[in-house]
This record gives structure tokens, C-alpha cells and sequence, in this order.
């Protein structure tokens, strides 16, 4: 006998699915397409008589009765899908031989009929997982909930352990949770190597959610015949009565065990663990409680799903809130990319990190603990090779890079995130080791050698607790904290990264730009500084009350400083008189309702409305001292209107406040409220102290002034408030609306989803492709739609125009902004800057419903 070591590999060369024969609990009858006996069970003749021989090349018809056969033929038209076996309960097959619970599933073309002596329990299956579903859900943690599941499941078997078995990324597995008959000791938070279980094993618990093994110690029977006409053996993958691999049957022989059931635990499509139930001699749940216990695995696995979902939601949308910060940082200033200390500061907020490493262009930079530069240049040159624009993380840097270990104590682990479309600049976040302990059960590395098993393997016989010291790994990095990698990745480079990367074909056009617009800012700097310099001078009081000449500067400097804000929002455009009055409204008064506005909209240029910010500014700060906005009650009433020249007539109005005599020292702010419109503008101005009330009135010429835009002769409403004095979005714009949201990023989509309920929306259909949305559309039309312009490779232009066809309002959404290209039939479509948040899209929402009940009152 060769001697040589071999591992547990070799169980992956171990048939399982093909073994030939089944367990002794019941029969297995094949057929051919027509419903001929092609196989049988050597067993046949002790469950309904009839040998074997007596079977062969019969019509099932002459085996069971008809009734029987109409039954099983029905079953076998209803089964879908190539893993599909459907069940009947408490069948006569054969008259005189009792009853059978019978599984029926297709196997090569053949279908596959298992029965097996009817236990005659006929519970309330569907009241019976419903009051197991409503305990689970008590468990108010995943803990709690593993072990709710364990303890329900060996109510249900009556097993002596039954252990919610976890695989791990590696393959290996884990006992999170038991319930276990008193005495026999505890497996909990035991480890099993991957081999346990080997590849095809695993794969037959994915499509076989329920396998049984009644007794170790059973000899299993042959199907007859093992080979067909083209010699190939019947398949029994998803077989309820296969026999049992010699290599597992030994090794649970090794464990003591004496029976063993395994229901698989399925996660998005992937197996996530398994129910794994020991008893310590031969045991054979009944057929209907084996069925229910599958039904309760697949209960437990859509909640378990449902939860370990929701706790990614949580922690993605906190992340999202992080990198919120970090996009509208970089979008204003790319250059803090290159600060590692700001951006290791956000970034580990975001995916926990112990240090930041910045490589752009060649250039370096360090936050936290980090590799040193040689090994840091290694591991960029490493990432080159791995797959461009995409993250990539490890928690075991060894693996793409020799010599880790010498800096592995301190650097073990990494993600790393692409930064530039070409692999070649990168933020990667580094983790410290994590030296921590496992408790195997027996020795996951200890040799094994040829046995009575032939080549294949005999199985470790030691199942003594064996601990491990894992070194040179991090902890790893989880799906959700690369997907905030990944969408982080994305947004960056749409709203910063695209225009680097375009920086070398615009440089020549660019540096002539700058030089125009340095001197443009030095004109406007010189003109600024020159304006805060006579403020200061002006306002210098005469008492010497150095607070009151703080607070008087800092207010116009202010009142300038919301009107600049407001015109460079507009890009140096007229800006409305509406949104001046409303920011120092905002700024100085509390009750918005005491100041009350009269007059169509109109624009005034950027002179015109820094002149006018510091009138406005004087008027209420001088009627929150002295005049009606001082005293409880008093209004100011604002209008404005054309006069026969066309210029615009500005009247402010006081009541309602103390008695008003004329100053009797003119300071620097009644010299603005006098001389600014007639000296800046070439207007007129006027004042009359009335003692009811402060009465101003000032004339702005017409070349100072224009129309608000409008839209086929509508003016458009103007819903956005001064910038640095944002007034509450409103959060029922979408109240009684059926929401279109089409994202191809799931995270974006569920930050948008979740602003738009909060906006009142009453459904929100979000589709990722144009084919879905479109899908979406026919089959429920909504009444608005939000459109994210690149999806992938596509755009959502043919959305756009079927919305367009249908007359439902729409909007579009893109990093790109103003900048974005839209075709000729949707130029003028509202545009959402990413990334979104509830005031942009309510703002954007306000104006689009609100533009279209316009339109469609007026096709009335």
C-alpha cells in the first residue's frame, strides 16, 4: 500500500449523486418518457410484491392502480424547473399494500418515483411553520435568531443536535448556534475545514434542500439496472431516499453519530450555512415532518435574508452619508484628494481603516499606519495587474504581493480604490493584522492517509478541539464596504475625475480662459475691497462702541455677501428681487409673515441687486430697532411695479409699530438708504418719516431690470431661496404621485427611493435598464418620473421620449449638471445635480409639477 500523505480533497472526487442505490426506508420506481419501468430498487417486492424482474419494460399501469398513475401524472406535468420535486402524501399505489408518501421528480429524461410506508400524521403543516415563523421573528438579534432556529427545528425532528452551520468566504464552516440534548457536550463556535464538506456535496446541497441519512449502519440497495443501454448510471441528485457516500459514512462513524439530517440554508442564491442535525442512533423522521422542516429552512432563509439585507441598508445608508460629504467637498476642490489626513479622516468614518495611502501620478501620500514607500510601490504596481476600475480588497496583502509579511503586523489587509479610468492612481485603505484564535474540530491541516477506502481517503477519525493562531490577515472587508467602495469609485469619477482626465486636450484653451478671468477677478477683488473699505470707514461710530461697530460692519458686509452668493448662483446672470427680500427676511426676521411682498416677478442685474441687498438690509434692520418690526404686531409691506417710463417702482411701508420722528444725526445707513439708488443706478430715492410708519420709495431705471423667464408667456416660479439661507423643501411635493426612478447604481437608487417617500410619493417603481423601465410604464403608468441620463452604456433618452409620448412629467438627473448634452427634443427639461438630496429633488419636483399643472391648465 503507498504510504503518501494525501488531503481532503479527494472527497471531491467521490460520486455522491451516482452511487447507484438507495436507502432501505422505501423503493424507487424509473420511468421512461412513455411511463414504461425502465429501473427499480432491488427492494421493490417488499413494499408491493412484485419482484424486480416481474417490472422491467412494464406500463406503469400494470404496477399501480389507475388512480394512482392519473395522480402521479398529474404531479409530474406541474414540476418546473430542472431542480423541481413535488410530493403526495398517503398514496395507495398498490391496492392491499397500504399507503405511501411519494417524491417525484425528473432525472435524464426519466421520471423518478420514491415512496416510502405512509406515517399517517396529517398535521396542520401550514399553522405549524406559521406559529415557527412568528417565534423567529421575536429574536430580536442574529444571535437570538440562529438559536430560535436550531431549538425549532429539533422540536420538529427530535434529534439530539441540531446546529446552524455557517460557511465562511474560505469554504470553511462554523456552529453559530445549537440545540442540543443535555449531556452529550457542545459543538458550539467549533470550526470544520472546507473539506468536510467537499465541492459536489456542497452543490448537491444547493439544488437537494433536504438530505437524510436514517441509519449509518443500513446496507443501502442497488437500483437495477446500475447502467442504462448508453452505460451511464441513474442520476440521483435530488433523490430523498439516495444512499450514502462510504467516505461519510465513516465519517460520522468517527463522530458517534448514528443518523444525521442536513437542511441547506439558501442566500441570494448561494449557500449561506446549513441545519445540521446529529442523533447518536438510527432515527427516521417522517416523511410529511421532514417536508415541513425543508418548508421552515426556506422560511428561515428569506428572513434571515430579509434581516442581513436591512442591516446592509443601515450601515450603506450611513456610509452614503459620508460620502456625501466627501463628493460635495471634492466637486468644489479636487485638490483635497491629495490630502491624505482629510481624506483618511472621511473615508475610515465611512469603511473602518487604519491608515490611507494616496498614489496620483506617481505621487505619494500617507494618513495612519501605513506600509513603508518601497512596499506601498510594490502593492500600486501589483494593483496595475489586477482588474482596471475596479475595487479590490484582501485581507491578506501576502497574496498578490511577496515579502508582505515583513510589514504584515502592522499593514495586513487593503482596499483599494481606482481613482482614474486607466489602473494607475489609487486611495487605498490599509487594515492592522488581526491576530486571533480558532477552535477547530480536530486538526483542519493533519495529514490523512490511504485507508480501507482506497485511494480516495479515510477520514480523520479526531474530532478533539484543536486551536489555531491565524497571523498576517486583516479583518476582512465586507460586500456592503465594497459596494460603498464601489459607488464611491463611480460618483468620483463623474463629477470630479472626468474632467482630469479631459485636463491635457483643454490646457491650451484653458490657460487663455484663466488669463481673462484673472483680470475680470482683479476688477471685481479691487471694486470689492474698495466697497468694504468705505463700509468700514462710514459706519466707524462717533461714540466709540467698538461691539455696536462689529455687529453694524458685520451685517452689511453680510447683506453683500447673500447678494453675491445669489448672483454667482445665477452665473453672474439677474437674480430675482423676490430672493433678496426673502434672505434678509430669513436672516433678521422670525416671523416671515410680517413682511409682506407685492409685485410680478422681475430680475435685477448685478449691480442693481448688490445696491439694492444694502437698502433692503438698512430698511429692516433700522425697522427691527426702531420701527414696526420692533414692537409686536407691526408688518412692513414691500411692492414693487412699472411706471410709465418702464422702470421699476420700489415702495416700503411701515405700521403698526412705536411713533416715528426723523433722526437727528444721519449716519452712514441713512446715507445708503438716500444716495445708493441715485449715485450707483442713476435712480431716485425718497423717505418720509410719517409718524405711523417709515414710507421709502425708490425709482431703478429699466436697463437695471428684467422680465423673470417664462416659459410659452408663464413666468416661472422661482423655488429656490437665497443660497446660505435655505428655507424648508417641500416635503409634500409628491403627495398622491405614482414615482418612475430609473438608477443603475442599487445604492444610489435606494438613496433616491428613500428621498422621494419622504417627499409623500405613494409608490416609488425604481428599474435599473430602459428595457425595465419601459416595462414598468406599460404595465402601471406613473404620474412622474426622475431619469439618471447614463445608464452604463445606454442612456434613458428612449424612456424620456415614451414618457414624453404619454405626457407624463419627467426630469433628469446626472453628475454632470448644467454640462450635460441633452438631445434636441428634451433640451430645457429640468436637470437634478448629483448626488441627490431631499432639497435639490423637492425643489426640482415643486417646479416641474408645478410648471406642468400650468401646461395643462392652459390646453384647457
Amino acid at each position: 500500500m503507498n504510504s503518501r500523505p494525501v488531503d481532503l480533497t479527494n472527497c471531491d472526487r467521490e460520486p455522491i449523486h451516482i452511487l447507484g442505490a438507495i436507502q432501505p426506508i422505501g423503493f424507487l420506481i424509473a420511468l421512461t418518457s412513455d411511463w414504461m419501468v425502465a429501473r427499480v430498487s432491488a427492494n421493490v417486492a417488499e413494499f408491493i410484491g412484485r419482484e424486480p424482474a416481474d417490472l422491467f419494460g412494464e406500463p406503469l399501469e400494470t404496477v399501480f392502480s389507475k388512480a394512482a398513475v392519473h395522480d402521479l401524472r398529474n404531479r409530474a406535468a406541474i414540476l418546473r424547473g430542472p431542480d423541481a420535486v413535488e410530493r403526495m402524501f398517503d398514496c395507495e399505489l398498490v391496492p392491499g399494500f397500504g399507503s405511501f408518501d411519494v417524491a417525484l421528480h425528473i432525472s435524464g429524461g426519466q421520471v423518478v418515483i420514491e415512496a416510502e410506508p405512509a406515517s399517517g400524521e396529517h398535521g396542520d403543516a401550514t399553522g405549524m411553520v406559521r406559529s415557527m415563523i412568528t417565534r423567529l421573528d421575536q429574536a430580536a438579534d442574529f444571535t437570538a435568531f440562529y438559536k430560535e432556529g436550531a431549538r425549532q427545528v429539533r422540536a420538529l425532528i427530535g434529534f439530539d443536535r441540531v446546529m446552524v452551520y455557517r460557511f465562511a468566504a474560505d469554504g470553511h464552516g462554523e456552529v453559530v448556534a445549537e440545540a442540543v440534548r443535555a449531556g452529550i457536550g457542545k459543538f458550539m463556535g467549533l470550526h470544520y475545514p472546507a473539506s468536510d464538506i467537499p465541492a459536489q456535496a456542497r452543490e448537491l446541497y444547493r439544488r437537494n434542500l433536504l438530505r437524510v441519512i436514517t441509519d449509518v449502519n443500513a446496507e443501502a440497495v442497488p437500483v437495477l439496472p446500475q447502467r442504462d443501454e448508453a452505460g451511464a448510471p441513474l442520476d440521483l441528485s435530488l433523490s430523498v431516499l439516495r444512499s450514502v457516500s462510504p467516505i461519510h459514512i465513516e465519517y460520522l462513524k468517527n463522530m458517534g453519530v448514528g443518523a444525521s439530517l442536513s437542511i441547506s440554508i439558501i442566500v441570494e442564491g448561494r449557500l449561506w450555512g446549513l441545519f445540521a442535525c446529529h442523533h447518536y442512533s438510527a432515527r427516521c423522521p417522517t416523511f410529511e415532518r421532514r417536508s415541513v422542516a425543508e418548508l421552515f429552512s426556506q422560511m428561515f432563509s428569506m428572513r434571515l435574508e430579509s434581516r442581513e439585507r436591512q442591516e446592509t441598508v443601515e450601515y450603506e445608508r450611513r456610509a452614503r452619508d459620508i460620502s456625501d460629504q466627501l463628493l460635495g467637498a471634492v466637486a468644489s476642490d479636487e485638490t483635497l484628494l491629495k490630502d491624505p489626513d482629510w481624506l483618511g479622516d472621511i473615508l475610515t468614518h465611512a469603511i473602518p481603516a487604519d491608515g490611507v495611502g494616496v498614489w496620483i501620478g506617481g505621487n505619494h501620500a500617507f494618513s495612519g499606519t501605513t506600509p513603508p514607500l518601497e512596499d506601498f510601490r510594490r502593492i500600486v504596481r501589483a494593483l496595475n495587474g489586477t482588474a482596471a476600475g475596479k475595487v479590490y480588497a484582501t485581507d491578506h496583502i501576502g497574496s498578490i504581493v511577496s515579502g508582505a509579511e515583513a510589514f504584515a503586523s502592522s499593514t495586513a489587509g487593503m482596499l483599494a480604490i481606482p481613482i482614474s479610468r486607466s489602473p494607475r492612481d489609487y486611495v487605498v485603505l490599509f487594515r492592522r493584522e488581526l491576530i486571533h484564535s480558532v477552535r477547530w474540530a480536530g486538526d483542519p491541516h493533519k495529514p490523512i492517509e490511504y485507508g480501507p477506502n482506497g485511494p480516495r481517503l479515510t477520514p480523520r477519525e479526531s474530532f478533539a478541539e484543536w486551536k489555531e493562531l491565524i497571523e498576517g490577515r486583516s479583518k476582512p472587508f465586507t460586500g456592503s464596504e465594497r459596494r460603498v467602495a464601489e459607488t464611491l469609485r463611480a460618483t468620483l469619477i463623474e463629477v470630479v475625475l472626468r474632467l482630469a482626465d479631459e485636463a491635457s486636450a483643454e490646457r491650451q484653451q484653458a490657460s487663455a480662459r484663466q488669463e481673462l478671468l484673472i483680470a475680470e477677478l482683479n476688477h471685481r477683488v479691487r471694486n470689492i475691497l474698495g466697497v468694504i473699505r468705505g463700509l468700514i470707514r462710514q459706519s466707524q461710530p462717533t461714540g466709540g462702541d467698538m461691539a455696536e461697530f462689529v455687529k453694524v460692519v458685520d451685517g452689511r458686509i453680510h447683506a453683500l455677501a447673500r447678494a453675491h452668493n445669489q448672483i454667482t448662483d445665477d452665473h453672474w446672470g439677474p437674480a430675482p428681487m423676490q430672493a433678496l427680500i426673502d434672505a434678509e427676511a430669513a436672516a433678521f426676521v422670525s416671523e416671515p409673515d410680517r413682511i409682506v411682498t407685492q409685485g410680478e416677478p422681475v430680475l435685477l442685474n448685478p449691480q442693481a441687486y448688490s445696491t439694492m441687498a444694502l437698502v433692503v438690509h438698512e430698511l429692516v434692520t433700522n425697522s427691527t430697532k426702531y420701527g414696526a418690526l420692533s414692537a409686536a404686531g407691526g408688518r412692513v409691506t414691500i411692492g414693487w411695479r412699472r411706471d410709465a417710463k418702464n422702470d421699476l417702482v420700489l415702495e416700503w411701508r411701515e405700521q403698526g409699530g412705536p411713533s416715528v420722528s426723523p433722526p437727528t444725526r444721519k449716519g452712514f445707513g441713512t446715507t445708503i438708504i438716500d444716495r445708493s439708488v441715485p449715485y450707483d443706478l442713476g435712480g431716485k430715492a425718497s423717505i418720509d418719516y410719517d409718524p405711523t410708519g417709515v414710507q421709502a420709495s425708490f425709482w431703478i431705471p429699466s436697463r437695471h431690470v428684467s422680465e423673470a423667464r417664462t416659459v410659452t408667456g408663464q413666468p416661472i416660479k422661482y423655488p429656490r431661496p437665497a443660497v446660505g439661507h435655505p428655507q424648508a423643501a417641500p416635503t409634500t411635493v409628491l403627495t398622491g404621485e405614482t414615482v418612475l426612478l430609473v438608477e443603475d447604481s442599487l445604492i444610489i437608487a435606494l438613496d433616491a427611493e428613500d428621498i422621494v417617500g419622504r417627499l409623500g410619493a405613494d409608490s416609488v417603481s425604481p428599474a435599473a435598464t430602459v428595457e425595465a423601465a419601459l416595462e414598468l410604464i406599460e404595465a402601471a403608468r406613473p404620474t412622474v418620473a426622475m431619469l439618471d441620463i447614463n445608464l452604463g452604456d445606454r442612456t434613458s433618452y428612449p424612456i424620456a421620449d415614451r414618457l414624453m409620448e404619454l405626457n407624463v412629467p419627467f426630469l433628469f438627473a446626472t453628475g454632470y449638471g448644467e454640462q450635460a448634452n441633452l438631445p434636441m427634443d428634451h433640451r430645457g427639461r429640468l436637470v437634478v445635480q448629483k448626488p441627490y438630496t431631499l432639497e435639490n429633488v423637492a425643489r426640482a419636483m415643486d417646479s416641474l409639477l408645478g410648471r406642468s399643472a400650468d401646461d395643462a391648465a392652459r390646453s384647457e
